[in-house]
């Protein structure tokens, strides 16, 4: 199965419901939290091209984006062909 990060806060209804999606399929996430380290903030700067909203996800190389684009790639049948 293909690695999953996902960039968190601790209070986030989205990170929640992403989580959610994510371990219905058996994913395995990496969340890193950015409450509180500037540093971990850029690097999902950085990474996401600018996306300062959380969660921020990658699966693989891919940056999936947050919660809805998620939903999103569910709803069209790709998050299962990514997720292997």
């Amino acid at each position: 199965m293909a690695s999953v990060v996902m960039y968190t806060k601790k209070i986030c209804p989205f990170c929640v419901r992403a989580k959610g999606l994510l371990k219905s399929k058996g994913a395995d996430i990496t969340e890193i939290s950015i409450e509180g380290s500037n540093d971990l903030r850029e690097e999902m700067l950085n990474k996401s091209n600018g996306s300062m909203t959380v969660p921020q996800i990658f699966i693989g190389d891919l940056h999936v984006g947050g919660c809805d684009d998620l939903f999103a790639l569910d709803a069209r049948g790709e998050l299962d062909t990514l997720l292997k």
